[in-house]
């Protein structure tokens, strides 16, 4: 890639990609070819979500709001045929989220089908990046607020092994009339302490929900009734590694209200970064990471083809 386009085309590339333009409006944007600008996607992305694996560990999260949210890969979920679906790979697809409530952080995300599966590798996952002490008990414990969805249960507690508080919040709305496309009425919600919630006015799931409307703005993959959608699942991957890092690392949030002022970004507010970062700081840093990937996979080979391994 970097044979082709110079850095600044790349960077070019990115900073349409991360405010929400899709391949084809950066084609006419930046002059690169569609080819081209999917081919920095996919590299730059993939990068990025080594990169997130790498840096996003042991992190002191005091309450971990999870939820997921939806899109489809090349075809609705009622045009595949059966060897579609048992393939996986199109159809509707969901991002399972988990953003901590304090710095907005993205802690873990986990891309898959709304199954129990997913849900499991994705409690996995977050559960890996918490930072616990040996004596994390009593009120120690972090504290995550969930949706109704069923699974979440069952693998909070095997992943955890009971040392997080749990609570769940399902809102109930009335029916939506036909051709709707506000969002329908809150008519109920009911707050469920699962596991040692110390307050069930706490339980909440507001921050995470509200990152889903900053997903459809600068995902066009996941913006509803347009022609954004993903063709290939690991161009949605790429696109949401993208999406995290930039998020991360580089987004300033507003405090409340519009006159608001802006705070550090949520890496600086955990404490890896000290700095809000360019996205020429990000780009650089991942694709320096993935050179050093790339460099540990060489050595590795090389000690096994010399017996050292």
């Amino acid at each position: 890639m970097s044979k082709v386009l110079s850095r600044e085309s790349i960077l070019s590339v990115l900073r349409c990609l991360v405010e929400g333009n899709s391949i084809r409006s950066t084609e006419r944007i930046t002059g690169v070819s569609r080819n081209a600008v999917m081919n920095v996607l996919l590299k730059v992305g993939n990068a990025c979500g080594d990169y997130l694996d790498a840096r996003l560990k042991n992190l002191p999260l005091e309450h971990v709001q999870m939820d997921e949210i939806w899109t489809f890969v090349g075809k609705k979920e009622n045009k595949l045929t059966n060897r579609e679906k048992r393939d996986g790979e199109l159809g509707s697809q969901y991002l399972f989220l988990g953003i901590d409530t304090r710095t907005k952080l993205i802690a873990s995300y986990r891309l898959g089908r709304r199954s129990h599966n997913t849900t499991k590798a994705f409690v996995n996952d977050l559960e890996s990046r918490l930072h616990r002490a040996p004596d994390t008990i009593g009120n120690q414990r972090p504290q995550v607020s969930t949706d109704g969805w069923k699974s979440y249960v069952p693998t909070i507690e095997a992943a955890f092994k009971g040392e997080v508080r749990h609570g769940v919040l399902i809102k109930n709305y009335k029916d939506p009339a036909v051709g709707r496309y506000a969002p329908p009425e809150l008519t109920r919600a009911t707050r469920i302490n699962i596991k040692n919630v110390e307050s069930d006015r706490s339980i909440c799931t507001s921050h995470v929900e509200r990152h889903n409307l900053t997903i459809r703005t600068f995902l066009k993959r996941f913006t509803r009734l347009a022609l954004g959608f993903s063709k290939k699942i690991e161009n949605l991957r790429a696109a949401i590694s993208l999406h995290v890092a930039h998020y991360n690392f580089c987004w300033k949030l507003r405090e409340k209200g519009t006159s608001g002022k802006l705070t550090p970004t949520p890496a600086e507010q955990i404490g890896i970064t000290e700095e809000k970062w360019t996205i020429e700081k990000l780009y650089d840093t991942v694709m320096e990471h993935q050179d050093y990937l790339v460099l540990q996979e060489r050595l590795g080979n090389l000690a096994k083809k010399l017996g050292l391994l």
